[in-house]
């Protein structure tokens, strides 16, 4: 087979896996890196095949060669004029060294900046480099898929495809082995003989890629949907810098100098509140943050939480005298432009040591009816929403129940739990604001005082919730100012610090409450989203008399039955695959089919044309095993073409069927009784010689169609 044709085949092979990184990076982002070096490479291997003196220094133009490539696509602002400087070194060595590790430390998909990025053209070209030498000096070029095929390992382990990712990625590399199978059939680049009838090489390595097709579609409709994939990137959180304490200590100072402006913000929706920061871990003293922080990507996708309809918002925030290191978010951030914060998934926190000037958030925000919102169960599953709560006092836990009103967990227990904080407790103003939030703090401001801070509200909130089983967390941020600053915009100031409890409600997610009724809903920017559903089920909660325990159910996700959502559909699969599934099975059961019909009415002839059936029969079996046939050729000449199966009863079964097809057909005499069975026991000889060829080449003779073109 041509050097080049294999060369190519195992530079697409490369290519493709690294593609198999498209759920890390996407797939716009991989194609330069990896398409520009594998064209150099090519370019390269070329030029040292057509100069005799950079044969020898091959694998190092090409290594220096593809490493430029790199260097031009992914690193080029490290570049002076487009030549390498000490930068652009540094930045390799990084790119060897921990580029590897800090994708794994970001959510997916990563940026595509060069400190992540630039592992996965360098793995390419490592790969492409060593495959490119194994196909020039290798005799089976199958081995030089080698490399290629550890880049789709290093994939693997990074994320692991499943259903349709897995299909198409797993077809593309099926393709480009199916093309290398093709090419390095002996003879497959030379020209055709004048007359020849040649199926297009391509038509023979279409059975490897159905193959993998009919394989991967099978295994996508019966096989059932794995679990969560083993990912290196389980074990690689990345590290904040600084130790991580929550800001519940600073809400009483924040009071005590009100009119310090913080942040504005400018943006197409109004929320009633800016997250700073979720606190889910109570040892009965202290409330902490979470610390799995991970570098934020390109975007985050919607929390598998949150299953009902969502829309994405947006708005831009200057900050101001906010020193950090937490940053103003909302509870289901997507994506931040302007800054590259951490973020703690499963939060929604924000984390930037030193935050400075402006940045672009973007957010989901579930939309909930207020019917579905008022009868939804709890979601058990919420991480952190029963966390420990220390050692609370018997007393405590008593008053959990009775202000609970005694009804089983749901959102209108939480609500319920609520309305017992409205009603019952009063929010600190002036000097001498109480502090703390550990259990005897809680206790004086739950049983004693009833007079507190949000701190206090929030802290005793949750803790109550947990008792009777109600999922909750504690969040600390701002709520929203009740008017536009001058300017436009909205300027958050210390006096709008506020600590508030969320609680966890089956399909949408975590949902904010108010304990203390201070937030401010609705605005210029419309209604307030989830927190405005929620007052209106707080509005129709019936008074405590009147409650009791009513059936309750998740709130319906957009795939439900009767779901609210119209817009977002279940992929037909079945139906997409379906079209695939009737052409494969026409493939492989309609093409041996057709062959043994044939070749049962070819036998079926009487005299001279069960002789010429025979010799249409052997000649068409032949050909299905790459042996060249033209017009004109004789059985004696097919003979001669089929010495290089190396098997010689095939041979002699040709020569006996020339001599009888001679007999019959030339000699001008009438055929004999037995001239018929003598060709055919000539074909049986054949079909036993090719028969010895491997299970690969007679699966590939059986299905090759070309063959059936001809019907006589």
């Amino acid at each position: 087979m041509p050097g080049r044709s294999t060369a190519l085949c195992v530079l697409l092979a490369t290519v493709v896996a690294g593609l198999f990184f498209a759920p890390v990076f996407g797939v716009a982002a991989l194609l330069a890196p990896l398409l520009v070096p594998a064209a150099v490479l090519f370019g390269v291997a070329r030029l040292c095949a057509r100069t005799e003196a950079l044969a020898a220094w091959r694998p190092l133009l090409l290594l220096l060669a593809g490493l430029l490539a790199v260097v031009e696509t992914v690193l080029f602002p490290t570049t002076a004029a487009g030549l390498p400087t000490g930068e652009t070194l540094s930045a390799l060595a990084s790119g060897v060294t921990e580029s590897w590790q800090l994708t794994l430390q970001s959510t997916w998909p990563a940026r595509p900046s060069p400190d992540q990025l630039l592992f996965v053209p360098l793995l390419a070209l490592a790969a492409g480099v060593l495959g490119t030498e194994l196909a020039l000096r290798a005799r089976k070029p199958m081995v030089a898929l080698i490399p290629s095929f550890a880049v789709v390992v290093v994939s693997q382990l990074y994320v692991a495809l499943s259903g349709l990712a897995a299909v198409a990625a797993g077809l593309g590399y099926a393709a480009v082995v199916g093309a290398l199978l093709v090419l390095s059939r002996p003879g497959s680049g030379k020209p055709a003989s004048r007359g020849r009838r040649r199926a297009p090489a391509f038509v023979s390595g279409v059975p490897v890629v159905v193959l993998g097709l009919a394989a991967a579609a099978a295994a996508g409709m019966l096989l059932p949907a794995p679990g969560p994939a083993f990912s290196l990137k389980q074990d690689q959180p990345a590290q904040v810098s600084g130790r991580v304490t929550g800001p519940l200590d600073d809400i009483a100072d924040r009071l005590r100098h009100p009119d310090v402006p913080l942040f504005s913000v400018r943006g197409d929706a109004r929320p009633d509140r800016w997250p700073l920061v979720v606190l889910d871990t109570f040892d009965g003293v202290n409330w902490t943050p979470g610390g799995h922080y991970r570098r934020l990507g390109a975007e985050l996708p919607r929390s598998p939480l949150v299953t009902v309809p969502s829309r994405e918002r947006t708005a831009t925030i200057r900050l101001g005298d906010l020193d950090g290191p937490w940053l103003p978010s909302q509870t289901w951030p997507a994506a931040v432009s302007g800054a590259d914060p951490l973020v703690e998934e499963s939060q929604g926190s924000l984390w930037l040591p030193r935050p400075a000037g402006e940045y672009r958030l973007s957010w989901w925000e579930p939309q909930v009816p207020v019917a579905d919102l008022a009868a939804a169960a709890i979601d058990q599953r919420a991480p952190g929403g029963l966390g420990a709560i220390g050692e609370p006092p018997a007393d405590v836990e008593a008053m959990a129940r009775a202000a609970a009103g005694g009804l089983h967990p749901g959102f209108q227990a939480a609500l319920t739990l609520e309305r017992f904080f409205r009603e019952g407790y009063h929010t600190a103003a002036g000097p001498g604001l109480p502090s703390g939030h550990g259990w005897p703090q809680l206790r004086k401001f739950l049983l004693e005082t009833r007079r507190g801070t949000s701190e206090q509200f929030a802290a005793a909130y949750v803790a109550l919730a947990r008792i009777v089983g109600i999922p909750a967390r504690l969040v600390v941020g701002f709520r929203c100012p009740a008017g536009p600053a001058a300017g436009g915009g909205y300027t958050v100031r210390n006096g709008d610090v506020l600590a508030w409890p969320e609680v966890a409600v089956a399909g949408a997610g975590w949902v904010p409450l108010d304990p203390t009724g201070t937030t401010r809903l609705g605005g210029a920017g419309g209604p307030a989203g989830l927190s405005e559903v929620t007052a209106q089920a707080r509005a129709q909660l019936p008074p405590a008399a009147q409650q009791h325990d009513a059936p309750v159910a998740p709130v319906k996700g957009p795939g439900d039955a009767g779901g609210a959502s119209t817009g977002d559909r279940s992929f037909p699969v079945l139906w997409v695959l379906a079209g695939p599934a009737a052409f494969l099975l026409a493939w492989f059961v309609g093409v041996p089919v057709a062959k043994v019909l044939r070749s049962w009415r070819r036998r079926r002839r009487a005299g001279a044309g069960a002789v010429l059936g025979a010799w249409l029969e052997a000649r068409d079996r032949l050909r299905d095993h790459s042996v060249p046939w033209t017009a004109g050729m004789t059985a004696r000449d097919l003979a001669s073409a089929a010495r290089r199966l190396g098997n010689p009863s095939i041979v002699d079964g040709l020569h006996a069927l020339g001599a009888t097809v001679d007999q019959v057909l030339w000699s001008g005499d009438v055929p004999g009784a037995r001239a018929g069975s003598e060709a055919w026991a000539a074909v049986r000889t054949v079909r036993r010689g090719l028969a010895g060829r491997g299970p690969r080449l007679r699966l590939r003779a059986a299905l090759d169609p070309c063959t059936l073109r001809f019907r006589v």
